[in-house]
């Protein structure tokens, strides 16, 4: 089998992502300029409800009301002082803010579990008071990085099956990764649904074949686990080092914090690998 991309042993991954910042983390929300009007649809998305090309469905199903008025033209503009409604219920304006939490293992990547099984949200509890949600899912048993957001628009770009960035996990294996199994994860292997493989696959520890470091672009529903299981190896644990330009820099596990003004720009911009 041919393999483009040469697979080898040595301590790749981890210098990624144990990059040093400098940057002094904001405690505080980012400000937005204040607007006498904005377009309905940015503020349905600035709201948390959905994108601003899914506000427009809305607006245009006449699904809106400003004012006790259902509104379906596009470009219609909103006073902050208005009372506009979702499925009769207000929305309020709210400013984007952008949440860093190092998920720990045993909490559900969900807004609410109607078992009444812990998810995320518990860790903003009384802290957050803007409706924020998770960017993406992190499997209950996963640690690692998990961004939480109401900025619509974003959360929809990260999510979107052509969203194409790089992702770090950190993997403890039940045993040794064989080398001939590591070469084949990174040439590629078929799946039940299709063909998939690793960009780069290391050892962090030198003298542990156990512990993997996997670069991989894909977002597909647990994909690490079921590409190790493939060829015969348990993932017993799993942890997200690396997301959408993020690291775990100076995170503890069960921590959270505000994003910075230049995180928040990049990950906009989306200027990272």
């Amino acid at each position: 089998m041919t393999n483009k991309k040469k697979y080898t042993g040595k301590n790749q991954v981890p210098k990624k992502y144990s990059k040093k910042s400098s940057e002094i983390y904001s405690k505080k929300p980012v400000e937005h300029r204040k607007e006498d009007e904005i377009r309905l649809n940015k503020y349905l998305a600035n709201a948390g409800i959905c994108s601003r090309r899914d506000a427009d469905k809305l607006i245009t199903d006449g699904l809106i009301k400003i004012n006790g008025k259902i509104v379906t033209e596009l470009g219609t503009k909103v006073k902050r002082s208005d009372k506009v409604k979702y499925k009769n219920k207000i929305v309020g304006f709210e400013k984007h803010v952008y949440l860093l939490l190092n998920k720990p293992k045993g909490v559900l990547t969900t807004v609410s579990d109607d078992r009444g099984r812990k998810t995320v949200m518990e860790f903003f509890k009384n802290k957050v008071q803007e409706r924020i949600y998770p960017v993406g899912r992190l499997d209950k048993d996963s640690t690692g990085l998990l961004l939480l957001t109401n900025d619509g628009d974003l959360t929809k770009k990260l999510t979107h099956p052509k969203y194409n960035k790089k992702k770090i996990y950190h993997a403890f294996l039940n045993k040794e990764l064989g080398k001939k199994d590591a070469e084949s994860l990174v040439a590629g292997i078929e799946l039940e649904d299709g063909f998939m493989k690793f960009d780069t696959l290391a050892y962090p520890d030198p003298k542990s074949k156990k512990d993997i470091g996997v670069e991989i672009h894909s977002g597909r529903n647990r994909i690490i686990r079921r590409m190790f299981a493939h060829l015969g190896y348990d993932v017993l644990k799993l942890d997200r080092v690396y997301f959408a330009g993020l690291t775990k820099k100076d995170l503890k596990r069960g921590k959270w914090r505000f994003l910075t003004d230049r995180e928040i720009s990049t990950l906009k911009r989306g200027t990272y690998e």
